[in-house]
């Protein structure tokens, strides 16, 4: 849900929205041979599920009068051009790639946004909760605390008005509301919005749009990585189901085989 406010005549402001290349959600991964990583070759990739939800919040913000330019930035390889080119369909302005071939890590990839907040100087950050293959649930927080922002995290419901943005945030005991002077980070829960699908027309004109390509080293950020993964492992397999013919069996069960009491 989105409410706003009418801007005045002159009013400026502009939305950086991060977005991450991931394995399409509808793909059912796969583990390398080697147990190193999970196997991307010949696999569908796409734009992060709650990146999508963050571009859309933003479109919308432009659409009402609220925003007034929306920058769409990617930290990955070469081939995150296509995520930004969507990002762009969908109503970005203009997008930003800063190109690596390494693997970045969550604190990287904040001082890397942190370096581009203090160039495009924007209102609001938004960006997905977290993505869906590391899961991490680090960046927004770590660029929110390196740019010196307040934050609103798992929003379900934003609200510009007056140079403040209100946000609902969903937590464990239901819902907070925290109110941010701008600029602010946002990062963006399920219940936020439903993305809209890009229309042909917007796909071609997003061909058009300005993409600028950045390395880590014209940021002077170092992207080497802090954390090493030792093995990845699909998870176990699930064991059929077994009847039980009492209750003192089922506890018996869950005590000494399944150790959950």
């Amino acid at each position: 849900m989105l409410t706003f406010t009418h801007k005045k005549a002159g009013d400026f402001m502009k939305v950086l929205v991060a977005i991450k290349r991931v394995v399409d959600a509808n793909v059912k991964v796969r583990v390398a041979a080697d147990n190193s990583c999970v196997d991307l070759n010949n696999v569908k990739m796409a734009m992060n599920p709650f990146c999508e939800i963050g571009v859309e919040e933003a479109v919308r913000l432009k659409e009402k009068g609220v925003v007034t330019e929306i920058v769409a930035v990617a930290v990955g390889p070469k081939v995150a051009q296509e995520q930004l080119r969507t990002a762009l369909a969908l109503g970005a302005d203009r997008a930003i790639l800063v190109e690596s071939d390494e693997e970045v890590q969550p604190l990287a990839v904040a001082k890397l946004l942190k370096a581009i907040v203090d160039e495009e100087k924007p209102s609001l950050v938004l960006l997905g909760k977290q993505s869906i293959d590391a899961d991490n649930n680090q960046t927004g927080q770590m660029l929110a605390a390196l740019a010196g922002m307040g934050q609103g995290t798992f929003a379900s419901e934003v609200n510009v008005e007056d140079g403040k943005v209100k946000v609902t945030r969903e937590i464990d005991g239901g819902l907070q509301t925290v109110e941010l002077t701008l600029p602010a980070v946002v990062t963006t829960d399920l219940r936020l919005n439903e993305p809209r699908y890009a229309s042909l027309p917007n796909i071609m004109k997003a061909k058009k749009k300005s993409l600028d390509i950045k390395t880590p080293a014209d940021f002077g950020v170092d992207v080497a990585p802090r954390i090493t993964t030792l093995n990845v492992a699909p998870p176990a397999e699930r064991s059929a189901g077994i009847k039980v013919e009492s209750v003192e069996e089922l506890v018996n069960k869950l005590k000494n085989e399944a150790k959950v009491i």
